[in-house]
């Protein structure tokens, strides 16, 4: 079981060699999602986190098979030629992209659900500090962790994936 720990990938890109900083066992959910930054904050910021849902092959690796569900029906739901019901990057927040640094904080880590929090510094500052707090909620799938919602706040108003998809199906 993991304790609770902090893990600051700017840090690490600094001067601190790896030999002396603490890594999370790989698949646990500090390392997916400081994976998942990490190449969202590489060049520019401006990537993006587009790689957990950018296709069935992405969704099954790093989504729960309750979300990969209520995604797929969800998109189903959408008329042809709109956007779907997600329609801004869910790893950045935003509709622009900008990572320049990040922390990962594991809130809480339970034997089969997990809650991560993700603090982004972008190279701008034209976002409310609220709206730089993404959570992951994960569930564990057998071995594996899987992430079974994404939520965090724009111009103060509170959104989760999940809510976005359920919500999506209603009209």
């Amino acid at each position: 079981m993991l304790t609770r720990r902090t893990f600051v990938v700017a840090s690490l890109l600094a001067s601190t060699s790896p030999a002396f900083a603490v890594m999370p066992a790989p698949g646990d959910p500090v390392a997916i999602v400081t994976a998942i930054y990490t190449r969202a904050a590489k060049g520019k910021g401006d990537g993006g986190g587009a790689v957990i849902i950018e296709n069935k092959a992405a969704k099954s690796q790093y989504l729960s098979k309750a979300l990969i569900a209520l995604w797929a029906k969800a998109d189903a739901h959408t008329p042809k030629g709109d956007v779907g019901p997600v329609d801004f990057d869910p790893v950045t927040n935003s509709q622009e992209p900008d990572v320049k640094s990040f922390k990962v904080d594991a809130e809480k880590m339970g034997a089969d659900k997990a809650t991560i929090a993700v603090t982004i510094t972008g190279h701008r500052n034209d976002r409310k500090p609220a709206d730089l707090i993404v959570r992951y909620d994960f569930v564990r799938e057998a071995s594996t962790w899987k992430i079974d919602d994404i939520k965090g706040s724009s111009e103060g108003e509170a959104w989760s994936i999940r809510k976005m998809l359920t919500d999506s199906l209603k009209s």
